[in-house]
């Protein structure tokens, strides 16, 4: 994970999949190698907060939209 005071930057998917089922957008999609990309994030402490209940296993999403959300990023990763 990569920030600063801009952006929040993170490849794991499950933390972008459950920060957009919580309302938080992708900004931009980094694809750095074929193997990898990076998930852009607007910096805040609200999205912050929201990383830190994620870690502490405190954030709850829906089951169904978090899958769907899965099926989303995963579409725009191999669109490119």
């Amino acid at each position: 994970m990569n920030q600063n005071n801009k952006d929040f930057r993170t490849a794991d998917l499950a933390l972008t999949a459950a920060l957009c089922v919580s309302g938080f957008v992708v900004e931009e999609v980094d694809k750095v190698s074929p193997q990898r990309s990076v998930f852009v994030f607007q910096n805040g402490e609200k999205l912050l907060e929201a990383i830190n209940q994620y870690w502490r296993q405190e954030m709850r999403v829906e089951p169904q939209d978090y899958f769907n959300q899965l099926k989303i990023i995963k579409a725009r990763i191999y669109e490119r």
